[in-house]
């Protein structure tokens, strides 16, 4: 049994994206199998990689961000109006995407810090918090008339390869730098794993909190600079249910939902069980109401199987 959890722990999640891919391909190889459609698979999940990986480093440390699809939705419309407004796009992006993204995650850690109350109930308020900013200065209206070249830049293609998958690929490799490779990651490990063990051995646990905050953040915010360019416009609605999508690929990904044990490819790989599956539903012609459920019983189902599977390993 113990051999089998490490055989879980490793490959489960690629295992179960196989076995989707396999099942849809054979119920429609016509469409599902076909260059163009995985391609498009890839490119939709890419929004959806992006918010999961935030998403990860909170669930790390037994927390939860539920304010990545607001955080979406205000950084776009943040660098939209900065582009409308005349500022260059690669500027937008860095100030009103990466910039904006990450000092409200900011925002959110420091809340958490401050009031010691769970990142539930922060994130919760700040969800509503920045989606009500959000409507505020678009006045509930779509911001249209963006650069050219921000479309191409963000949402063209590199030869055969949409740029979106690109930006996810780079994102994932240096979270997986962070999280193999450097002192922050094992400390955000640890605290995760114990949060008073951690704190017993000289890990500040505020100011990675708040990093872990700050992460999450700059994440959602590439993901919202990524979808206004995807739409051509930036919408005050856009990014709303998204949180459920990045919960899901952490803890599809095999991120346990108690702290201390996961990995970035793994969340890679929930993102794109997500899009296979959502992909592969609309080929068959299943309504979108019964894609929720099936969203929602493989969340269930995923933190049924890392109580029953997971081992304590936590890389």
């Amino acid at each position: 049994m113990r051999k089998f959890n490490a055989i879980w722990d490793k490959y489960g999640t690629f295992g179960i994206l196989l076995l989707i891919t396999i099942g849809l391909g054979l119920f429609s190889p016509q469409f599902f199998l076909t260059t163009s459609n995985l391609t498009q698979v890839l490119l939709q999940s890419s929004v959806t990689i992006l918010i999961g990986m935030g998403e990860f480093f909170t669930i790390l440390i037994a927390g939860i961000d539920l304010s990545v699809g607001s955080v979406m939705a205000l950084t776009g419309m943040v660098s939209a109006k900065l582009m409308v407004a005349g500022l260059s796009w690669p500027a937008a992006i860095l100030i009103g995407g990466i910039l904006v993204g990450g000092l409200l995650g900011a925002f959110n850690g420091f809340l958490v810090n401050k009031t010691g109350l769970h990142p539930f109930i922060i994130t919760l308020g700040t969800l509503a918090i920045f989606r009500g900013v959000t409507l505020i200065i678009s006045d509930a209206s779509p911001v249209f008339g963006l650069p050219q070249g921000f479309k191409r830049g963000i949402a063209g293609w590199l030869g055969p390869i949409p740029i979106p998958v690109i930006i996810a690929l780079i994102v994932a490799i240096v979270f997986i730098f962070v999280t193999n490779k450097t002192k922050l990651g094992r400390n955000i490990y640890a605290l995760g794993g114990n949060s008073q063990a951690a704190w017993f051995s000289g890990i500040n646990i505020k100011s990675h909190t708040l990093i872990v905050f700050i992460i999450s953040g700059v994440a959602a915010g590439i993901a919202g600079v990524v979808m206004t360019a995807r739409l051509g416009a930036a919408e005050p609605l856009a990014g709303t249910g998204y949180e459920t999508q990045a919960i899901a690929a952490a803890i599809i990904g095999g991120t346990s939902f108690f702290g201390g044990k996961g990995r970035v490819i793994g969340v890679v790989m929930g993102g794109l069980i997500i899009g296979v599956i959502n992909n592969g539903l609309n080929i068959l012609s299943v309504p979108t109401y019964y894609q929720q459920i099936v969203m929602g019983t493989l969340i269930i189902l995923a933190v049924f199987l890392d109580r029953f599977f997971g081992s304590k390993k936590t890389i």
